[in-house]
């Protein structure tokens, strides 16, 4: 009889004590989690993320059209001088040009205009090569300036969109009053933030970008002088100059 007493007694106090658990569980506020993907992330970036975006896409445009060019320039065959060597040295200037006119590179222009004032002093003739020589680096470093704007450019753009949005965040709290809630600063710097993030991923692949250009360039430019002083070697050279019938 006892017995069965306290297992009625164990029993209740059971029952209260899940019914409890159940009822606090109920009035506990329930954690909803929040997941935005990168579009919604840059919406709530304010309009500086649309200047961003913008940004983003001149500092793609200027890579992929010079790393085309770049690519472009450096595709001359390894036997190209030695081809012009022996065309010179057989007085074939004719073939020599038609030569040159085959590859769309600076290393090409270089020789062809080298080749058009053979006769003249050879002073006349390496002033020629190295005024091309200029025009085509000039060409090839046209736009440059423009990515390494937006690379330190872009970060700034972003910090500026991060204090603005700090500035409102404030004055939203100040304008609260008493009523002031840690999710009104909390969600305008989680907002501000957002700018800072997408200026600094614009001005790093601009700053990258800017450098891997920059080093092709600075490669090719030491093919051309490469090709310059092979071809003002080659004028030195004895040789049978005349031109082809």
């Amino acid at each position: 009889m006892l017995f069965h007493l306290l297992q009625v007694g164990l029993d209740s106090a059971a029952t209260e004590m899940a019914e409890t658990t159940a009822m606090a569980a109920q009035a506990a506020p329930q954690q909803v989690e929040q997941s935005y993907s990168l579009i919604e992330m840059a919406a709530k970036g304010g309009w500086l993320m649309i200047v961003l975006a913008i940004l983003s896409i001149i500092a793609i445009y200027i890579f992929g059209k010079k790393w085309w060019m770049i690519h472009k320039a450096q595709q001359v065959d390894k036997n190209f001088m030695r081809d012009i060597r022996d065309y010179i040295h057989e007085g074939k200037v004719k073939s020599a040009l038609s030569l040159c006119e085959k590859y769309d590179s600076p290393v090409a222009r270089l020789v062809e205009k080298g080749i058009e004032r053979i006769g003249r002093p050879l002073t006349d003739i390496q002033t020629a090569v190295e005024n091309i020589g200029n025009v085509e680096i000039a060409r090839l470093e046209k736009g440059l300036p423009t990515l390494a704007t937006i690379a330190g450019g872009a970060p700034m753009i972003g910090f500026l969109g991060t204090v603005l949005g700090m500035v409102q965040a404030f004055f939203n709290m100040a304008n609260a009053g008493n009523n002031i809630d840690i999710t009104l600063l909390s969600s305008g710097i989680y907002t501000a933030m957002i700018t800072t993030v997408g200026g600094l991923i614009v001005g790093i692949l601009g700053y990258f970008g800017y450098n891997y250009l920059t080093a092709q360039i600075s490669n090719l430019m030491f093919k051309m002088e490469t090709a310059t002083i092979d071809f003002i070697d080659l004028l030195h050279e004895p040789a049978d100059n005349e031109e082809e019938k």
